[in-house]
């Protein structure tokens, strides 16, 4: 019957994945509409029983993740490429890392440049800590680096990895199972597949709509402080309306390229925003804290990445502290994008070694974070006063997190003119992000990265565009607070997964190329010989063929 339905839709999918994914959606935005306040209380009970029971799953895992890819880069798995052995990448590194971060980073680091760091500085997470002390600001900076430096992209890192691996090197399917076919072989393509390829595609989804959601905030917060618009519901439904449907007008136009070109140009503007304000800020004074920020991050990573928090039980009414408020909702919200993220970065780094890989997508956009964050975050925490009793922009944080950016911009040269284009920039990344995630979701229906019909592209484009929109409406004042709720939720399936993807590379790496015995290295460069060829070359040789290596005979058990 399914199939039949999609004859006459004319849709090119899988029709179980895609008819349950898009059925549980429209589910749960019925549910939504018609019950909107059992749903929130759902969310808001479900948020309380992941945070204060699995918070620590959450933090100690991608400290997890993040050790374990350090691993796969220095490891003689480093030289396995992602993709036949021959395979070469197809981008420059100048225009890979242009992509890497044009993909994760954009609406973010809009959204939490200001707003973060100042909130750490007025309310520091550490009880001993005075605010806006100047002990207060190194710990706010520091705190900011952690949430959104290396472990934010470990979480992107790891399921692409995975997707690049099993995807472009063992020519799988395009879709989240297939990272899991060490375990389940040709189950993937049974029930249990099918049910993971589900959950992934709801939780990227909700994870793209919070983010719509949030920028949507921001914008209209925006707005509302430069007297255009009110501060409403209605507004950031009407923003959402218009976000979607100029990402469906790019679908349905074949603009794909147009939109990747505009999406290289929003990071250029990116760019241009944070060097006007180094340049007309504290110039000397960001260019002294650029350097410092590397010693805090390198000085309080560790430390922080192991923190829980676990004191809380006896300081905080809800029993989750600080970390079930930020860190928490960090990683649940940053999780849900890997899905997408994955598929993003496998795709444009096929033919590289997971040594590059690796390297490439955890450093470039870590640095890039960390000098995004110390223009802008000191810039707003020296503006409002180091070792005073807070200023303006704590203010408007204290009242709006979405306004503290156009709050900050109150204190440079041009600032009307700024802080529209600080709007125009939210909006092109929010736009290029829908035509893209689409573009995804579609293909983690397919299966192949061969784009679909494009009203089955706008149908997914479309549907996160009401999803958002919903999350609004149902969120009302409480906006911000109401999407921690569901993303909290949400993530948990879906970090499971990714926690999952882990041991199935490990898995599959070491069927590819088995770890030598202790010892064997040294004993080989003792006889003068190397170790049997690794990869493909090695699964060719038979147990009891002998092979020649450098003109002395050795066979696989030498």
């Amino acid at each position: 019957m399914l199939e039949d339905l999609a004859a006459r839709l004319r849709l090119r999918t899988n029709t179980t994945i895609f008819f349950t994914s898009a059925g549980l959606m429209i589910t749960f935005l019925v549910l939504l509409l018609l019950f909107p306040e059992w749903t929130g209380e759902t969310f808001t009970t479900g948020r309380g029983w992941v945070v204060t029971n699995l918070g620590w799953f959450f933090i100690f895992g991608v400290t997890i993740w993040l050790l374990f890819l350090i691993f796969m880069a220095l490891s003689r798995f480093g030289n396995i490429r992602l993709g036949p052995d021959d395979s070469k990448p197809a981008y420059s590194n100048v225009s890979w890392f242009a992509m890497l971060f044009a993909g994760g980073i954009g609406t973010v680091l809009m959204f939490w440049g200001v707003a973060e760091p100042i909130s750490h500085f007025m309310e520091p997470p550490r009880d001993n800590v005075e605010a806006f002390s100047v002990e207060a600001s190194q710990d706010a900076m520091s705190f900011s680096l952690y949430h959104l430096g290396l472990h934010t992209w470990t979480i992107f890192t790891l399921p692409g990895l995975a997707f690049g691996y099993f995807i472009y090197r063992k020519g799988l399917p395009m879709r989240v199972s297939s990272v899991f076919y060490p375990f389940l072989k040709e189950r993937i393509h049974g029930p249990i597949g099918r049910t993971i390829d589900i959950f992934a595609i709801l939780g990227t989804l909700f994870g793209l709509a919070v983010s719509i959601g949030l920028g949507t905030q921001q914008i209209n917060a925006g707005a509302a402080h430069l007297g255009w618009v009110p501060d409403a519901v209605w507004p950031k439904v009407a923003i959402i309306v218009f976000i979607t449907g100029v990402a469906i007008y790019s679908i349905a136009s074949g603009l794909d390229k147009g939109v990747k070109r505009l999406s290289n140009i929003n990071i250029g503007m990116a760019i241009g925003l944070m060097l006007f304000v180094f340049f007309t800020g504290s110039t000397v004074f960001l260019a002294r804290q650029i350097i410092e920020s590397i010693g805090l991050y390198g000085q309080n990573l560790v430390p922080l990445a192991f923190w829980n928090d676990a004191m809380a039980r006896y300081t905080d009414e809800q029993g989750w502290g600080w970390q079930g408020t930020w860190t928490v909702f960090y990683w649940a919200w940053t999780v849900t994008w890997s899905p997408f993220m994955g598929i993003f970065l496998a795709k444009i780094s096929r033919g590289r070694t997971i040594r590059e890989f690796v390297v490439g997508v955890l450093v470039a956009p870590t640095a890039f974070t960390l000098i995004w964050f110390s223009i802008f975050g000191w810039s707003a925490m020296d503006i409002d006063g180091i070792g005073g009793d807070g200023g303006e922009i704590s203010a408007a944080v204290a009242e709006s997190v979405p306004v503290a950016m156009f709050e900050f911009f109150e204190h440079f040269p041009l600032t009307l003119f700024v802080q529209g284009f600080a709007l125009l920039i939210v909006a092109v990344f929010l736009i290029t992000s829908t035509d893209s995630a689409a573009l995804v979701v579609d293909m983690l229906c397919t299966g192949d990265g061969d784009p679909g019909p494009v009203h089955q592209r706008v149908f997914w484009g479309a549907s996160i565009g009401f999803l958002a929109a919903s999350l609004i409406v149902l969120a009302g004042d409480e906006g911000l607070v109401a999407l921690q709720q569901v993303i909290t939720v949400v993530g948990l399936p879906i970090f499971i997964l990714v926690f999952a993807m882990m041991f199935a590379l490990i898995k599959g790496v070491f069927r590819e190329v088995p770890p030598l015995p202790r010892g064997t290295m040294r004993a080989l460069r003792r006889s003068g010989m190397q170790a049997v060829p690794v990869g493909p070359e090695r699964e060719q040789i038979a147990d009891d063929e002998d092979v020649e290596v450098e003109g002395k005979e050795a066979t696989p058990a030498d």
